[in-house]
């Protein structure tokens, strides 16, 4: 009976570490979040509850401006190589106008000065939505953003340097980041449905500002206008645990997220 019992307990000891183990394996995303004490966003776990484990570094962005997103540039790489040193197995920028604000160039430069310094797979916010939009076949796109004109401008020409035509671009005008908190889940979802319907022959829309909560509004915004919607954080999200190894698949929603 000792025996069976000592048998038992080697067993139940050996089945724990192996656990252990496996979930040490999940992959992890490192997220460089633009805004100052950012926690992993609410979005990550409720996309992807199992499979992989999240990271943030922050950037300390206080507006959403040129000269906001100058004051951050020298932090990216520091804070990349201190996820990689975490354990990051992938990483991501966040903040979609910190990646297009000088352009398409610049965005690709970003995402190479992280690979330098890492060693790892990385990727932009703005990166993940052009992928989104052109997975979802678009060429004309109508533009609902949180920021100011200048951003916003700059946006559209971000997207015209990536071969898409903006039939139209409109911003909710934030500047401080904080500021994107007071925007309602009801406001967010009028403005981007008549920005795409105020804007004839466009066949998607993107909703750009990793701050926006957009994600239950992606399968009721499409169903409203007929046309597929991607935005900042969900799809950056699929773009993040695609570069660990996951499908980024996300069934309810929207389109892209279902079939990743």
């Amino acid at each position: 009976m000792t025996t069976d019992r000592r048998d038992v307990l080697k067993a139940g000891i050996a089945a724990a570490a192996l656990t252990g183990i496996g979930a040490g394996r999940e992959p992890l995303l490192g997220m460089l979040m633009p805004v100052a004490d950012s926690p992993v966003p609410p979005e990550a776990k409720a996309m992807y509850p199992g499979g992989v484990r999240f990271q943030t570094e922050s950037l300390g962005l206080a507006q959403m401006t040129p000269d906001g997103y100058d004051a951050v540039l020298d932090k990216i790489a520091p804070a990349a190589e201190r996820l990689a040193k975490a354990g990051a197995t992938g990483l991501m920028l966040m903040g979609t106008s910190l990646s297009f604000y000088q352009g398409a160039k610049f965005n690709r430069a970003l995402q190479e000065r992280m690979t330098k310094a890492t060693g790892k797979p990385c990727s932009t916010m703005s990166n993940a939505v052009i992928e989104g939009l052109r997975k979802m076949g678009a060429k004309r796109v109508a533009c609902a953003t949180a920021y100011n004109e200048d951003v916003s401008a700059r946006l559209a020409r971000f997207l015209t340097e990536e071969g898409f035509t903006v039939t139209v671009v409109k911003g909710l005008g934030v500047v401080k980041v904080e500021d994107v908190n007071l925007v309602t889940r009801d406001q967010l979802f009028k403005f981007s449905a008549e920005v795409f319907e105020n804007a004839p022959k466009s066949d998607a829309l993107l909703v750009s500002c990793g701050g926006l909560r957009t994600l239950e509004l992606l399968d009721p915004l499409e169903k409203r206008i007929k046309a597929p919607v991607v935005s900042s954080m969900p799809h950056a999200l699929r773009a993040g645990v695609r570069l660990v190894g996951l499908t980024g698949r996300s069934a309810g929603y929207g389109r892209l997220l279902a079939t990743a």
